[in-house]
């Protein structure tokens, strides 16, 4: 094994979202450090839909992109990083000749760069379970299983096709991670080499927001106090009836949405909140913008509702938000109970209304605070801590089978 492998990445999301998700931040680190990274674009977990223009847009990227892929191979965004967009039949995925087809492109794409890459042996690091049939009959190293969400609780995910999938692939992986504790007690059923790594952050770029300077114009208009969310706004996760009473029970409060909603979702889950003269929607921001808001943002919030999906959710924003110097007002996340600094949690409207009350009293964490709260969570010491443990685990496979 080289002292620095070349990885396969298997992802649940597309290189160039908005929004990055550990899947984006790790296969970035990685290249960073020298291992040569092939990132595999999501082949689409839940079904598209036609009523929706934007899955329909995203389609018709993916066909461009994955019809580009089968010509000339993945393409090099940065150093030592590959994406793999693959060209995929999203429809009639149920039927075995639709998904025969779809992993015999996604595997002949896979072959082909590995081949010319010279990639020998790759470890394999899998963030969704419909892995095993492509990889067939190909000389893997080490193959990793990382579980950050129960995607099978995602509205149009095929759940019992997901859960088969993922029962297969917790039994064939040579090593688990996790970001949280319900995940690890479902994985250690059936894997004895589980470890629970929870989400990171990047402190330097978070950091930037505890820095002199102007805010931008969309929210510099806005007065005090601000509450602020950024991300998807799922309303599977995003308890919109808690918003839109803490609106409505505290009109004094500017409460600051930032972030578009997925591509099918009816548009009716927001519409009450968006006639609130109290409630902002900033609308989708890049990364890079992200910690010129948090500086204007007094506490960050966590508004989930408590569901399945939420019950194993360990929220990438928490560590984001601390390290930009904002305390967190939350729902009771399961996460919470491993600890949670400089956040206070309630449900309910006035429960979660206490919670905001008392971060306000306590204002913005100093850049001490921040530091000491985001600790060794960063994604340079996380990396380095799945390398330690994939390096220590004897891969069992050699060939997928």
């Amino acid at each position: 094994m080289p002292e620095r492998p070349d990885i396969v990445l298997f992802s649940t999301a597309d290189w160039a979202t908005r929004y990055w998700t550990n899947k984006q931040h790790v296969a970035a680190n990685l290249a960073e450090s020298g291992h040569r990274v092939l990132y595999v674009e999501t082949p689409g977990i839940r079904r598209p839909s036609l009523a929706s223009r934007r899955d329909i847009g995203r389609l018709a990227a993916r066909l461009k992109s994955g019809v580009r892929n089968l010509v000339s191979g993945p393409r090099q965004v940065r150093a030592n990083l590959w994406v793999l967009s693959p060209a995929v039949i999203p429809w009639g995925r149920d039927h075995g000749a639709v998904r025969g087809l779809n992993r015999a492109m996604v595997r002949s794409s896979l072959v082909r760069f590995l081949k010319k890459a010279g990639f020998r042996s790759p470890e394999v690091w899998a963030y969704h379970p419909f892995v095993r049939d492509i990889l067939d009959g190909i000389q893997i190293g080490t193959l990793s299983y990382h579980c950050v969400d129960d995607i099978a609780a995602i509205p149009g995910v095929d759940v019992a096709r997901y859960e088969e999938e993922e029962t297969e692939i917790l039994k064939a992986s040579d090593v688990v991670f996790v970001t949280a504790p319900p995940l690890a007690a479902k994985a250690r059923k059936l894997n004895g080499n589980v470890h629970l790594v929870p989400n990171v952050v990047d402190p330097a770029h978070f950091a930037t927001a505890m820095a002199p300077g102007p805010l931008p114009d969309d929210l510099a208009r806005i007065p005090g106090p601000r509450l602020g969310f950024h991300g998807t706004l799922s309303a599977y996760k995003i308890d919109t009836d808690l918003l839109l009473g803490l609106a409505e029970r505290r009109p004094n409060w500017q409460i600051i949405l930032i972030g578009d909603e997925p591509p099918a979702q009816p548009g009716h889950h927001f519409a009450a909140l968006r006639r609130m003269a109290n409630v902002h929607f900033l609308g989708g921001k890049d990364y890079g913008d992200l910690p010129s808001y948090l500086r204007g943002m007094d506490v960050g919030l966590l508004p989930m509702r408590l569901n399945r999906y939420t019950a194993s959710m360990y929220p990438m924003k928490y560590h984001e938000y601390l390290a930009g110097g904002v305390p967190v007002a939350s729902t009771g996340l399961a996460f919470l109970q491993g600890g949670a600094t400089f956040l206070e949690a309630g449900d309910g409207v006035e429960g979660f209304a206490v919670a905001v009350e008392r971060q306000l009293r306590r204002g913005r964490l100093s850049a001490h605070e921040a530091a000491a709260a985001v600790g060794d969570n960063t994604w340079k010491r996380r990396q380095e801590t799945m390398l330690e443990i994939n390096a220590q685990t004897p891969a069992r496979r050699g060939v997928a089978s």
